[in-house]
């Protein structure tokens, strides 16, 4: 369980540097970024801010300036200075083992924050919503193994021609040729690309879905493209509630990466519309804004980084509420890295061997998802025993300052977004 909530700081226009489409008051590498990518994007925001996200009206100028942002203004991910969407955890050996042997011409142009990615996904079908330079796509490559594959989407041609280019590369580092590949689209149309719906088992973003002018279509696409049992496993900015106008409108908070950033409830709704009736939160970073001027503009407003799990299971398997049917779920242990310990959630922490209840949507995650052969689930639901108790297991960590902070049984969850609570 995570104990605590990690701090990422976030200062003003004349204390950090931005990782975002809007940084006008930054210069990176020397270029100073086009100003009516701020103009354009943060009026489109203040004109329509909608549950789904929308980031205005003409969402073309939007995409357009996305795409010329990261094509044309940023040469190297050491242009991008501190920001938001900075993870501070260190990845898993495993995953740190990989991205040693990533090229470094990948590396060197990737603009995304940490590495999610679950461990055990041998064989698995991945795809990479956004996936720049093909940074994650390269070590999903390698994680997956040469009975798997990977399939990395985005929209920006100069960050597809760094991510062709290394394949063969790679493939003499890894010893094997894997199955990786690249192809050109909107991630809010990943059908029109080319992605069969049904045809992945797991879907991964590292921090894009914030700057799709339209979050409810990314979602639904990558609910459809998966199978059932499979999971969208992303990390994004979030807010603990709907921005106030004037953050919309603020151009340095563009640029922080701040102000498309999805209230927590409102994304619980979304993804429940979809079809994600039970999001999971892994794992949580408050972004903390230092400067005076910014905190006045935000107001009572908090930011975080947040991974989010999302299964997709048949209609009617998870339920808006946590549910007992006196299930019991225990972890076989088998999955690479995590030998004696499995975190589903920041809630729920499976020993290896050691028997533990659950509730119903919690026993079809693990036991019905390609979680399952890494567990055993006991029981079903033919006898149900009301409302399960949501409170962490005697003897667990205490839950973050965030989510403690709100009720355990609250629909939308705690808030950080999280649905179910068990």
């Amino acid at each position: 369980m995570f104990s605590a909530v990690a701090n990422t700081v976030v200062g003003g226009a004349g204390a950090t540097a931005a990782r975002g489409v809007l940084a006008v008051t930054r210069r990176l590498g020397g270029t100073a970024l086009p100003t009516r990518l701020a103009v354009r994007c943060a009026s489109n925001a203040a004109a329509a801010p909608s549950l789904h996200g929308l980031l205005g009206d003409d969402a073309d100028v939007t995409v357009a300036s996305v795409k010329e942002y990261y094509g044309k203004v940023l040469k190297a991910s050491s242009d991008l200075k501190t920001s938001a969407c900075t993870s501070i955890a260190a990845p898993a050996p495993m995953v740190a083992e990989a991205l040693k042997k990533v090229p470094k011409g990948v590396s060197e142009r990737f603009y995304g924050c940490g590495v999610p990615l679950p461990l055990g996904i041998d064989g698995l079908h991945v795809l990479d919503l956004g996936s720049g330079s093909g940074r994650d796509c390269y070590v999903a490559a390698a994680l997956v193994g040469p009975s798997g594959s990977v399939t990395g989407i985005d929209m920006t041609a100069e960050q597809l021609d760094v991510a062709r280019a290394h394949v063969d590369e790679y493939a003499e580092t890894l010893g094997w040729r894997p199955n990786l590949k690249f192809v050109e689209g909107q991630i809010e149309h990943i059908a029109d690309a080319g992605v069969a719906d049904g045809s992945v088992d797991l879907v991964i973003s590292n921090c894009v879905v914030n700057l799709s002018p339209a979050k409810d279509a990314v979602l639904r696409g990558a609910y459809n493209a998966l199978r059932d049992g499979g999971e969208m496993y992303f990390s994004d900015v979030y807010a603990s509630r709907r921005l106030p106008r004037e953050a919309v409108q603020h151009e340095v908070l563009w640029g922080e990466c701040l102000a498309g950033a999805l209230y927590t409830g409102d994304f619980v709704r979304l993804c429940r519309d979809v079809g994600f009736t039970d999001p999971r939160v892994l794992s949580t970073e408050k972004i903390e804004v230092t400067d005076p001027e910014l905190a006045d503009v935000c107001g009572e407003a908090q930011f975080y980084s947040i991974t989010y799990r999302l299964f997709k299971l048949p209609a009617g398997v998870l339920e808006t509420e946590c549910e007992d049917y006196g299930q019991v779920a225990v972890y076989n242990g088998g999955i690479p890295g995590h030998r004696h310990r499995y975190e589903l959630d920041d809630h729920h922490v499976f020993e290896a061997g050691r028997p533990m209840l659950v509730c119903g949507n919690t026993a079809s995650m693990v036991g019905e998802t390609w979680l399952s052969p890494y567990f055993t689930v006991h029981g079903d639901r033919s006898t149900h025993f009301g409302l399960f108790d949501c409170g962490p297991a005697p003897g667990s960590a205490a839950p973050s300052a965030a989510s403690a902070s709100a009720g355990a049984c609250d629909v939308g969850g705690s808030v950080l977004g999280g649905g179910s609570c068990c």
